[in-house]
């Protein structure tokens, strides 16, 4: 009985020892306050940066009237005598390199994501997706002169028609940019679903590609759709590949081969010191930036709610 007394009051005295020195100051005690801090540093950057392009847009539309922006089919805001600010060649500009993009990473992506979550042994995959995942480590730039100095020629060689500069090379080039987001995240949504979904589709007599098409996939279409609109808006916002490639053209087409110019290739542009601060063009930037912040808004804001409408729960 002693004994155990004795046992009973060095463990009180250990709790108690503990309890104090946990009293002190400790580095767990401000973990949550850093946490917070850097959460709201975080939320204030986007605020900031969202004030600041309402106001310097708000600018542009005491110079330049909406409807113009929105309906003229010309951009030209250097000119002198007479200025067009239609934002339509820089939109369709975009539309073209994603829609581009998108005819090569979402095929390659979706196949690449089948192989690794279906097909693939566990050592194969340890090797190929860090190596998929490379690519999207890469610098744009270097992305950009690799498209025009390789991508371009090897396509003038099949197209003769095609420019130096158009739009087909920087969006093959942004489809393999792209590629790798697709492929990860979809293969992550696609491995997260049980096993036991694949063994009953197998025990009903179903071969693996009808399991793969007909079970994994219906079963993970939230977050390969998820995965497919937030590379999407990647490519949209993507600058140094079409700045570098596409040219510096503004025009309302949906030619392929020509010279093009898009939101942020224009942004680029301007920014370089082709303006002076102040001037209408220069504010044209904050006004093509809020476009471009809307069209990325979108997209993220589409992929959530694919993410939420279509979520399976295991």
């Amino acid at each position: 009985m002693a004994l155990g007394k004795a046992e009973n009051i060095s463990v009180q005295k250990l709790i108690e020892e503990k309890k104090q020195k946990r009293s002190g100051f400790t580095f767990e005690k401000i973990i949550p306050s850093l946490l917070l801090l850097t959460a709201i540093i975080s939320v204030l950057t986007t605020i900031g940066i969202l004030f600041t392009l309402i106001f310097e847009t708000f600018e542009f539309f005491t110079r330049v009237s909406v409807k113009e922006f929105f309906t003229a089919e010309k951009w030209y805001p250097f000119s002198t005598t007479n200025a067009s600010y239609g934002i339509l060649p820089l939109i369709s500009g975009t539309l073209k390199v994603t829609f581009i993009a998108s005819l090569v990473a979402v095929p390659i992506g979706l196949a690449s994501a089948i192989f690794l979550s279906e097909y693939a042994s566990d050592k194969t995959r340890r090797i190929i997706k860090p190596i998929l995942e490379v690519l999207a480590g890469i610098p744009t730039i270097v992305y950009g002169f690799f498209a025009l100095t390789f991508v371009t020629p090897v396509l003038r060689e099949m197209i003769p028609s095609l420019e130096i500069f158009n739009a087909l090379s920087p969006g093959i080039v942004v489809g393999i940019m792209i590629t790798p987001m697709i492929a990860s995240l979809s293969e992550d949504a696609m491995s997260s679903v049980p096993n036991s979904i694949r063994e009953g589709a197998f025990a009903l007599g179903a071969t693996k590609l009808e399991t793969t098409f007909k079970v994994i996939l219906p079963a993970a279409v939230s977050g390969i759709m998820a995965s497919i609109v937030l590379a999407l808006s990647r490519a949209i916002g993507e600058t140094m590949i079409v700045t570098v490639a596409g040219g510096s053209t503004p025009n309302l087409s949906w030619d392929v081969t020509s010279s093009i110019q898009t939101m942020t290739a224009y942004i680029v542009q301007v920014s370089t010191g082709d303006a002076g601060y102040g001037t209408t063009v220069y504010y044209s930037i904050y006004a093509v930036g809020m476009t471009l912040f809307v069209f990325t808004l979108g997209m993220n804001l589409l992929a959530q709610f694919i993410s939420r409408k279509f979520r399976e729960e295991y």
